[in-house]
């Protein structure tokens, strides 16, 4: 499905995109951004920016990273 008509992007390409990029780094905090430069593309009307957001939150893969989830709850230490 055709999720971005502007730069022609598919839910297709923006699951691999982040299935690509949580491979290359488990860590990475994924953003619409980094999926757009991903595939080489640059946003550009942003009215794809709800369906383009609600795909990528189908994506098992966007998680918050574990190492990144109890950071919040963690305390400081001086």
């Amino acid at each position: 499905m055709i999720i971005c008509h502007c730069q022609r992007i598919t839910d297709t390409d923006i699951h691999g995109a982040i299935d690509w990029m949580r491979e290359a780094d488990g860590s990475a905090i994924i953003t619409p951004r980094k999926v757009y430069r991903a595939l080489g593309k640059t946003p550009d009307c942003g009215s794809c920016m709800p369906l383009f957001l609600s795909t990528m939150r189908s994506n098992d893969k966007l998680g918050v990273p574990k190492i990144l989830r109890d950071m919040r709850g963690a305390t400081a230490t001086a």
